[in-house]
């Protein structure tokens, strides 16, 4: 029988089904996991926010970066946590739709604050005379709103395109929703073609944001080869921004090749940490690398606790 989209109220997510007599493990680390990611993450962004002395462009874009991890986190581990103390996994239509986006659109924002962050280095590296000048205030506050909205609007198309379709199946074999598995659940003969253009155009563009930082820490590394200064300054900064470049690359490339071109015979705890891989790692590791490697927030973070700790003894 052929049923719409209006007709499937709710999904219901299977990725749970084989893993329900660990449960209680799985739940007791999944809220520590969140719990640590909240954390690191609150703990940055309050640090550049009292601290005047980082009021700079590239400490904005950090902080920019730690509360679009938060957004994306907050998109998955409320519901996983959910799904993990009740016996029956169900999402409604729409907010399996609202998951869609919040996941698709996190990954795409992190992925253009990234790009914004290697034109600041580029011109921090390159043009340090004219740094102030360029990246001024209003320009980062323009940068920052490019780098948030244009995810939205891309990811958002998508979503209202696959709103569209008529759906023949309520089930979803992951943990959480995507739009390319909600695409696969359509009728057919479905007309996904628009879907798949839509999905490759996404792709193509965030292809060239990956091309643009390249092409930006190209410029940046051959400054630096013969400035004991610039490799020092490459070090400190542009290091954590590669480090966080190449987590994201490779945790959104694994799930898109194993979503699109995934075997089925993969184990299934396998092909679940496949899957969430990068609302895990990314969301862990930027915070501490860049609060470990860059001074100031370093010099902060341990100002603040041996401030808290001297009263104690």
């Amino acid at each position: 029988m052929m049923h719409n989209s209006t007709h499937v109220k709710f999904f219901f997510l299977s990725g749970l089904n084989g893993t329900m007599n660990y449960r209680v493990v799985l739940f007791s680390l999944t809220l520590l996991c969140y719990c640590f990611i909240v954390l690191v993450n609150v703990a940055l962004i309050v640090t550049i926010i009292l601290d005047k002395n980082m009021h700079e462009p590239m400490y904005i874009l950090l902080c920019t970066f730690c509360m679009n991890g938060l957004y994306g986190t907050t998109g998955f581990y409320p519901k996983i946590l959910w799904d993990l103390l009740s016996p029956v996994h169900v999402i409604s239509y729409s907010g399996c739709l609202v998951q869609a986006f919040v996941m698709y659109s996190f990954a795409s924002s992190d992925m253009s604050i990234l790009a914004v962050m290697s034109y600041d280095r580029y011109v921090a590296i390159c043009q340090p005379l004219e740094y102030h000048s360029i990246m001024s205030k209003q320009r980062v506050l323009l940068l920052i709103c490019f780098s948030l909205l244009s995810p939205f609007c891309i990811i958002g198309t998508n979503i209202i395109i696959t709103s569209r379709l008529k759906l023949c199946s309520p089930y979803i074999e992951k943990l959480f929703c995507i739009n390319w598995v909600i695409v696969k659940l359509a009728c057919f003969p479905a007309d996904t073609y628009v879907n798949n253009i839509a999905a490759y155009i996404s792709i193509i563009i965030y292809v060239l944001h990956g091309l643009f930082i390249v092409w930006s820490y190209m410029y940046v590394i051959k400054t630096c080869v013969n400035s004991l200064e610039n490799r020092a300054k490459f070090m400190q900064t542009c290091v954590p921004h590669l480090t966080s470049l190449f987590t994201l690359l490779v945790t959104i490339l694994f799930d898109l090749f194993h979503t699109r071109f995934g075997s089925n015979n993969m184990p299934q705890t396998l092909e679940h940490f496949v899957s969430m891989e990068f609302l895990v790692l990314p969301p862990i590791i930027n915070p501490l690398i860049y609060g470990f490697k860059l001074t100031k927030v370093r010099n902060r973070i341990l100002g603040g606790i041996s401030f808290k700790i001297k009263p104690l003894r």
